[in-house]
């Protein structure tokens, strides 16, 4: 081959490259939005006989098509359960792993992980993800009480570690709502659960003699941050409501429907969607309440 016909055969290769490169580098990232959705009358009780036409879903009000639908009973679950062990729960500790034990025993499949968190000033994983009972057990029992509350922590914590899970993946702190030590603040904790796709139930034990006086900060970020992600809050004082509580978010766990939509495409000034999720055609749909997360982010948080 002369040098003239090596330079066109070179020419050639390079002119090649350069016409393919837009088929190699421009890519649509077309993302599948998965939207977790509970349904209870209003008496709270699951509503589990839903199908695919009863649902309508938008995404910052626009109607979008839903590609994916399922309900949910059979999908693995990854749980987190976030135990508060400051001084304000010594009294209260022994009930909630006595009622945290017994959930854990009510929920757990073999296809299922659940992992335990103890926070006072501190944040550790006592237990990591498993469906052991036995280890879970012995878990529970080296759980030990600290000094201060890092609730928001244990929040952010907790869900970075359901990040990666596959399935569904539950956030259930058990707390008297009271922060004093964290280092990540409520709108870290909040995006960070709801970039992890967790739905946080937060059991809030309220001690009557103390009820007057306490710190009620934590426990409005707990409300707010359960609501975002679809969750729920509740109230326990007692063996019996905690125990109740634990039932409730068993039974919805058992009952979710899934809806996954590929958004429309476009442009808006804010990295956060919003999704709004509503009920048509059902009997008696008026008095039922939706609950899901309110939305996703289309970037990494910058934390």
């Amino acid at each position: 081959m002369n040098e003239l016909a090596v330079f066109v055969f070179l020419l050639s290769l390079c002119t090649g490259a350069i016409a393919q490169e837009p088929e190699t580098t421009v890519k649509v990232n077309v993302k599948l939005v998965n939207v977790f959705v509970t349904v209870t009358d209003g008496h709270g009780a699951p509503i589990t006989n839903l199908k695919k036409e009863n649902f309508q879903l938008r995404e910052d009000s626009k109607e979008q098509k839903i590609a994916v639908f399922n309900k949910e009973s059979a999908l693995p679950l990854s749980i987190v359960l976030a135990v508060d062990t400051s001084l304000s729960t010594r009294k209260d500790l022994p009930l909630e792993l006595t009622s945290a034990r017994r959930f854990a025993h009510a929920i757990l499949r073999s296809v299922d992980a659940l992992s335990i968190y103890q926070f006072s000033e501190v944040v550790d994983e006592v237990v990591p993800f498993t469906s052991d009972l036995k280890k879970i057990d012995r878990g529970v029992d080296r759980i030990r009480l600290g000094a201060a509350t890092a609730l928001y922590d244990a929040l952010y914590l907790g869900s970075r570690a359901l990040e990666s899970r596959q399935g569904r993946k539950v956030l259930v702190a058990i707390t008297d709502g009271g922060d004093t030590v964290s280092k990540v603040d409520y709108k870290e904790a909040l995006r960070t659960a709801q970039e992890a796709e967790a739905i946080v139930y937060s059991i809030i034990v309220v001690p009557v003699e103390a009820s007057a006086g306490r710190d009620t900060g934590g426990e409005h970020a707990l409300m707010q941050i359960s609501g975002d992600t679809g969750g729920k809050y509740y109230y326990a004082s007692s063996l019996p409501q905690l125990d109740n509580a634990f039932q409730q978010i068993s039974d919805e766990l058992r009952t979710q429907y899934l809806l996954a939509y590929y958004p429309s495409q476009r442009l808006s000034d804010s990295d956060f969607r919003r999704v709004q999720v509503s009920i048509m055609g059902a009997p008696a749909a008026s008095g039922y309440k939706v609950r899901h997360r309110a939305g996703y982010f289309t970037s990494k948080s910058p934390w």
